[in-house]
């Protein structure tokens, strides 16, 4: 029976929530009442806010718990994610104000549908019921309907938030389907009743499918990858950073949520869907991106085949394989960031810097700039010692010892073939000439110092967190102990 004798000191642990959701408001308010010079402000409480927020995850503030009858859950892995997510998203907001501004975008409604998508994401994260995932899955799509879409007079940026908002309603839809047939076989939304309930009964499996092919979208995984090439490439550079990095780990979260804590008596069958899911997108995503010029489209293809390898650690399953699949979905994530932070920052009104051929000759012109691009383009290539290798040798290694050989030796054969297209990004800094036979001019070294500081911190990140990656695999480990 439900209890529903929740007082103040019962929703501590929803603390961090309710400031991102009240600020939201506040500033959705403030907004209306500042001109368009004093607009800064309401970005820069933006910013205030997830950080502090991030604050307060990593300060244990409201303390862990289960609240609201087990349908809110807050514990180690998600205090680990939603911090990140607070970060990542402030990054993405700290890119967004120049790049926007200067090309006429900035509204205050940007910063305020960041922030209730964090809150989505944070909801997602810690959901222990169906109806807190599907929530919490809403919020964050339908705030990145509308941030794909703020540049409105741009054709291609309206067609990719249609394509966006047709093809996530499909995914909701498939994904609410399947919970209903695990709820008609289970009789509970509340994911330890179904846990405890579940059996491999057909209409139960059923439901299962489409759970995992609702992941699988949300992911980006293929073959329901189809919107990212368009989205990354349609949306502008500081929005794709958000909606690349940020809902990453909340799917994740999502996956072990719906398929570990709710599905856990059927990991052997959708540890098989998953297993297929990762060994396609490891294909398709690098194959693909091998063919791209347009360096937007190659980091979505690119995506693809980083899904795969997160992929790989679900597949492995057990403490080892949740504990390197989070890893890997918190490097990714630091990862996308750095790569659209070179976007933005290389990028000025007229020349979006979003072409493999603009950067030839960069090192040239800048040096310091080039080896921060080298930095990002090596790590998410995986060479050691950048972040991204640790975080590629993690998932191999789980799902070597879930006894998966085969996905093993297909996933380290694409980390070779996926580094090339790494590779052709570096060549082109260091080792071609600058082409303008097109009329576009060469690319400038951004006057704006605060952005460059936070594209070399974030660049810099990786070779860190590369020397120094035992503590996140600690946290990791922590959170599957």
């Amino acid at each position: 029976m439900l209890d529903t004798n929740v007082t103040a000191a019962d929703l501590l642990p929803l603390l961090p929530e309710l400031v991102v959701v009240g600020a939201a408001f506040a500033l959705l308010m403030l907004d209306l009442f500042i001109s368009e010079r004093q607009r800064v402000v309401v970005h820069a409480l933006a910013v205030a806010t997830l950080i502090g927020v991030a604050g307060m995850l990593v300060f244990d503030v409201g303390g862990q718990g289960t609240v609201m009858n087990g349908m809110f859950v807050r514990d180690t892995m998600a205090d680990v994610l939603k911090m990140v997510v607070c970060v990542v998203s402030a990054l993405a907001l700290v890119y967004s104000w120049p790049f926007l501004r200067e090309r006429g975008l900035y509204k205050g409604e940007v910063s305020v549908l960041m922030l209730f998508a964090v809150a989505g994401m944070m909801l997602l994260i810690s959901a222990g019921n169906l109806l807190v995932v599907y929530l919490g899955l809403e919020m964050l799509a339908l705030c990145s309907y509308a941030l794909v879409a703020v540049d409105r007079d741009n054709p291609t940026s309206s067609e990719a938030a249609m394509k966006y908002f047709v093809l996530g309603s499909l995914a909701s839809g498939l994904l609410l389907y399947g919970m209903s047939l695990v709820y008609g076989a289970t009789g509970s939304l509340d994911l330890a009743a179904i846990n405890g309930a579940a059996g491999s009964t057909s209409l139960l499996l059923t439901g299962m499918v489409f759970i995992v092919a609702g992941i699988a979208f949300k992911f980006g995984a293929a073959p329901f990858h189809m919107w990212l090439p368009d989205v990354y490439h349609g949306a502008p550079t500081p929005i794709t950073l958000f909606i690349g990095a940020a809902p990453k780990l909340a799917a994740f979260a999502m996956a072990f949520r719906l398929l570990e804590a709710g599905l856990g008596p059927l990991d052997e069958q959708w540890r098989m869907l998953v297993s297929g899911l990762a060994a396609l997108s490891l294909v398709l995503g690098n194959l693909i991106a091998l063919a791209q010029t347009n360096l937007k489209r190659m980091l979505a293809y690119s995506t693809v085949s980083h899904v795969g390898f997160l992929l790989l650690g679900l597949a492995g399953g057990g403490a080892v394989g949740y504990a390197a699949s989070m890893f890997y979905a918190i490097s990714y994530a630091i990862m996308s960031a750095a790569a659209f932070g070179a976007i933005v920052v290389l990028s000025r009104r007229g020349f979006e810097a979003d072409r493999i051929d603009d950067y030839k000759g960069l090192n040239a012109r800048s040096p310091w700039t080039a080896g921060l691009v080298l930095c990002v383009m090596a790590s998410l290539a995986g060479v050691p010692p950048f972040l991204g290798f640790w975080a590629k040798l993690a998932v191999l290694r789980a799902a070597w010892e879930g006894e998966l050989v085969w996905l093993t030796i297909v996933g380290i054969v694409f980390a070779v073939i996926g580094a090339f297209y790494y590779l052709r990004v570096i060549r082109a800094m260091y080792f071609d000439e600058p082409e303008s036979s097109d009329g576009r001019e060469p690319m400038a070294q951004r006057d704006d110092a605060t952005l460059r500081l936070v594209f070399a911190v974030n660049a810099l990140a990786l070779l860190v967190l590369g020397l120094a990656w035992n503590p996140i695999m600690a946290w990791c480990q922590d959170a599957f102990a």
